[in-house]
């Protein structure tokens, strides 16, 4: 299948925001990036806002495939670690979706039906684990607090392995998936 013009563009965009990061983000670099006319982006989105919206609505697209995707050989066999360990993976393979699927100011969510209908599916695949982990013996709030215990870690996990600070700190990452195993495990003992 041919790359249309749009999606050199937000190739472009997304590869720039996973190299350098969204906020100096401009239409005109995207274009520079893309090889394309300055006039090029503008014709396709209009503005820097809509290809933000483009860009979350494509990574919450493919982080729902991919945390909804069978288990695969060599996962981890509980589901609340094989999530998180599939968030990870997810963030710092699509490190310039991800830096703007969760990024109101960037992306406009309550601006968008598409872009609040995907992000909500999204979610839902978390709703969805604890759902199973807790076997109907949660209640709602039970299944919202447990959900967002799981996201909080994964998010914040993904967001420390692509900025740097962890290694930082606790120093070289010999293992990141041995790393996400240990962290998913300690939490899912929590639940």
């Amino acid at each position: 299948m041919a790359e249309t013009l749009r999606d050199r563009v937000l190739e472009a965009a997304v590869d720039h925001i996973a190299e350098h990061g969204p906020d100096g983000l401009s239409l005109r670099q995207i274009a520079a990036d893309a090889g394309v006319s300055h006039q090029a982006p503008y014709h396709h989105f209009g503005d820097r806002n809509a290809v933000f919206t483009a860009i979350a609505i494509e990574g919450f697209q493919k982080f729902t495939a991919e945390m909804i995707a069978p288990p695969r050989k060599g996962e981890d066999d509980d589901s609340a670690v094989r999530l998180c360990e599939r968030y990870v993976a997810f963030a710092l393979a699509n490190t310039g979706h991800f830096r703007v699927m969760f990024r109101s100011d960037l992306c406009g969510m309550s601006d968008s039906e598409e872009l609040q209908t995907v992000a909500d599916a999204a979610f839902q695949t978390l709703v969805d684990v604890v759902d199973s982990i807790v076997d109907g013996k949660g209640t709602v709030d039970d299944v919202r607090i447990l959900a967002t215990t799981m996201w909080s870690v994964a998010h914040g996990l993904a967001s420390l392995l692509i900025d740097s600070p962890l290694e930082g700190k606790i120093g070289k990452i010999a293992d990141r998936r041995a790393l996400v195993r240990s962290v998913a495990r300690r939490a899912r003992a929590g639940f």
